[in-house]
């Protein structure tokens, strides 16, 4: 393991999952009404996807990706479908806080749920691919490609652990009033970058 490209995919990974979009608004929303593990999970699904596309770009699979970047538009009329189904679900779910349910509890189908569906979601943007090879470009040649997928999976979990404690903390102070006007405003945004992903899809 280089320590070195360990740091710099963890660096990478962090960056490439801090910006605010369809992933950080379901672990927000996910973290005030579902409990912290059920938001952090949801991170936890795109920074799988970030790692097998960062794994993608680092041994140059050049096969998988042109297949990936050629099936581009289904997998955008996919993924703009899915944001638009899970803003639906979010307007309609009830505005009240549910018992946060613990790693640990053997009834946790709703955090493997949590999981899967950012992972399915965040694999439906193959151009994450040509992000990460523009950026491992810039890195220069590394002889240590496991070290930095590893770091990107890392990077990319902090990012998520750290929003959703952040979120947690605003738990318990909104009432049932103030869950469903977050209901309400996450629905909005979901489904909203659903239609600009369904746009684009079929804009291209």
């Amino acid at each position: 393991m280089d320590l070195q490209i360990l740091g710099k995919g963890t660096l990478l990974g962090f960056s490439i999952a801090a910006p605010v979009g369809p992933i950080g608004v379901l672990c927000i929303r996910r973290s005030l009404v579902e409990g912290r593990w059920s938001g952090f999970l949801s991170g936890l699904g795109a920074a799988t996807a970030d790692a097998l596309f960062g794994m993608v770009a680092a041994l140059g699979l050049t096969a998988i990706s042109a297949a990936l970047l050629g099936a581009k538009f289904w997998l955008g009329l996919v993924g703009g479908l899915f944001l638009i189904f899970l803003g639906v679900r979010t307007w309609l779910a009830e505005g009240s806080p549910r018992e946060e349910v613990s790693v640990d509890a053997p009834g946790h189908r709703g955090l493997a749920s949590a999981y899967g569906s950012t992972l399915a979601l965040t694999l439906t943007n193959p151009m994450t691919i040509l992000s990460f090879t523009a950026m491992f470009a810039g890195l220069g040649p590394s002889g240590a490609p496991g070290s930095l997928v590893c770091g990107v999976f890392l990077g990319s979990a902090a990012w998520w652990w750290i929003l959703s404690a952040l979120a947690e903390r605003f738990r318990s102070r909104l009432g049932g009033s103030g869950l469903h006007w977050v209901n309400r405003l996450s629905a909005g945004v979901i489904a909203g970058f659903g239609v600009v992903a369904l746009f684009g899809a079929l804009a291209r």
